[in-house]
């Protein structure tokens, strides 16, 4: 979808206004809009102008407020109407989010499309959630009339998608008696489906479905800490720099290192319940590839269809830039909405980058004192506050559930120390570095094993072994420790050249070879390799360190070696991820036997050949 920036192609919007609320434009300076309206409110939403451009009021000076608009106000003019809406921004959240894909400010771009064609029309009010459709509701059979509840209480289920449950509860904002509960059913989303009596003794019609504004985090009982990492099948993650389930986490790295990719594999084979992804002012290019590309893709793990538990948020580059600041928002509040049901979220940004870069040009509009390099000083607490959504919760009615944030960082020129970088940085704890050098390697995914970061190694451990193999750690530690020595081996081979190393130091730059070409590296094109079970990859990872041992050991014995790297076995070992898939690890295993013998023979040969020359 392109916003257009042809005001000719825009059509007044039909609607009645209330003209209590309404109050004039006196200025305008690109999306910031001065309007006078008394009696606004500050956060307020608001309609803009003839054409009814849709803003929200960021700032109030006694009957003055200052609006940023989510749509071009190209042929909008000073004197034309400012109506106030009464709400803030907020989002619709009840059954039909899942397999939608929404704009910044939660517009169902595929009923835009159908309304406006290829651009969206400006002005144009389309709900969230079809008012049409009927769901099948099953009310909660431990409810009766007079009991006492409260947000987040189950009122009952609907069957969202074949592989989601969608729990329908009562709304953060209220508690108090229940007066009556609808039967099992079929209901559109404004039917009442129940009512609540507060402690002021006003009812309130419960619905299928709620709103709530994007900039408040939703409420929850209590906060937990992570038990057990999020699966992504991609080894370099899962083994090395593990992630929790709500936990956070940054992606960043230079153009054309594979950010996207990183994100879209994640998002693909992830073993979390809902995926919410949000392309937030990335290439229109690579975002109408995730757009094609996610509803032809099966879930690995209910063999349906990947966007039954997927839903996208698009707001490319070309597209209005405050409405990029609001979609981030937006999707962190769908993703705690899940969550408030009982289910492991997993939301991806991409990028934060280009949302700090919205903040940046807004503040710049409003005037307001730059810091580094041009960005407004409330940058990082905004930024904290996004990903200090992400968590693991125990919530009011339904349980466990978790939001995990993972957010790409797009640093100019590749250089970490940048502002958004390194705010990022001191927030996450996981951080999965990308590097340009490996990319132009084709090295994939190129995530640098230097650079990054994990926090969460010790508490993945405790997974890992009761469910893995209780040497995880260990060998994940033999493993980093040898890349560490191959990057000092390597510096050395720069300066003086391979013959100044020894048989063991040589030895040593071929098992990090083994390490970095049969475990790190993985494609995401492969159909074996693309996804990599937890089992197999400890077993991949125990079969390069097994290697590495039993060689250094007979280099020790005298062995050259140059006859250990003229080995078949070796380019078989490198091969071994992409000849069995993550079914087929006993074959991984009988593998590692294999070498053993072998090794043991070269050993016993040349024990013999030394005692006949003695």
């Amino acid at each position: 979808m392109r916003d257009t920036q042809d005001p000719g192609r825009d059509a007044p919007r039909a609607a009645t206004r209330d003209t209590a609320r309404q109050g004039r434009i006196r200025d305008i300076n690109g999306p910031i809009v001065t309007i006078v309206l008394p009696g606004i409110r500050n956060g307020e939403q608001v309609r803009i102008g003839e054409l009814g451009l849709f803003g929200e009021v960021i700032s109030l000076r006694g009957d003055e407020a200052i609006v940023q608009t989510y749509e071009s106000t190209d042929g909008v003019r000073p004197g034309e109407p400012a109506v106030g809406l009464g709400w803030p921004l907020s989002v619709e959240l009840g059954p039909g989010l899942l397999g939608g894909i929404f704009d910044g400010v939660q517009r169902p771009l595929e009923k835009i499309a159908l309304q406006s064609g290829d651009y969206i029309r400006r002005g144009l009010e389309v709900p969230a959630l079809d008012r049409t459709k009927v769901w099948e509701f099953e009310p909660n059979r431990e409810l009766e009339p007079g009991a006492r509840i409260g947000p987040g209480t189950v009122l009952g289920t609907v069957q969202e998608t074949q592989t989601i449950v969608h729990r329908i509860l009562v709304p953060p904002t209220l508690s108090g008696e229940l007066d009556e509960l609808a039967p099992a059913g079929d209901y559109d989303l404004e039917a009442t489906i129940g009512r609540l009596r507060d402690a002021q003794g006003h009812t309130h019609r419960l619905k299928l479905f709620h709103r709530w504004p994007v900039r408040k985090p939703r409420p929850y009982r209590r906060r937990d800490d992570g038990i057990a990492p999020l699966i992504t099948g991609q080894r370099v993650i899962d083994t090395f720099f593990p992630q929790l389930k709500g936990g956070k986490g940054a992606v960043p790295g230079p153009f054309g290192a594979g950010k996207t990719v990183v994100q879209q594999q994640v998002a693909r084979w992830s073993n979390a319940d809902i995926v919410i992804y949000v392309g937030c002012g990335e290439r229109g290019n690579e975002l109408v590839d995730v757009l094609e590309t996610f509803p032809q893709l099966d879930d690995p793990y209910s063999g349906r269809k990947l966007m039954e538990r997927t839903l996208l948020v698009a707001n490319t580059s070309n597209m209005p830039v405050v409405a990029r600041e609001a979609s981030v928002y937006v999707g962190i509040t769908m993703a705690e909405y899940y969550r408030d049901m009982g289910y492991d979220v997993v939301m991806l940004a991409d990028s934060t980058s280009r949302w700090a870069e919205a903040m940046r040009e807004i503040s710049g509009r409003l005037g307001q004192m730059p810091v580094e390099e041009g960005y407004p000083a409330s940058q990082a607490s905004r930024l904290a506050a996004v990903y200090e959504r992400a968590g693991r919760v125990e919530t009011h009615g339904a349980g466990s559930g978790s939001v995990t944030l993972i957010g790409a960082v797009s640093p100019p020129g590749g250089d970490f120390s940048e502002p958004v970088t390194s705010h990022t940085k001191d927030i996450i704890e996981t951080f999965w570095a990308l590097s340009k050098e490996l990319a132009d390697a084709r090295h994939y995914p190129s995530i640098d094993w230097v650079t990054s970061f994990s926090g969460h190694v010790h508490t993945a451990a405790e997974w890992w072994h009761q469910e893995i193999d209780r040497d995880w750690e260990r060998r994940r530690t033999e493993a980093l420790a040898l890349l560490a020595r191959d990057a000092e081996l390597a510096r050395i081979v720069n300066l003086v050249g391979p013959e100044a190393l020894s048989s063991a130091q040589r030895w040593e730059l071929e098992g990090a070879a083994l390490i970095k070409e049969g475990v790190l590296q993985q494609s995401a094109l492969d159909e074996v390799d693309t996804f990599c079970s937890p089992r197999k990859q400890f077993a991949l990872l125990d079969l390069t360190l097994f290697i590495f041992r039993r060689g250094a050991a007979l280099i020790e014995l005298g062995v050259p070696v140059q006859e250990l790297q003229q080995l078949p076995l070796l380019a078989r070992v490198r091969r071994c991820k992409s000849m069995f898939n993550s079914d087929q690890v006993d074959q991984i295993h009988a593998l590692k036997e294999e070498a053993g013998r072998t090794f043991e023979k070269m050993r016993l040969e040349y024990a013999q050949a030394s005692a006949g020359n003695a």
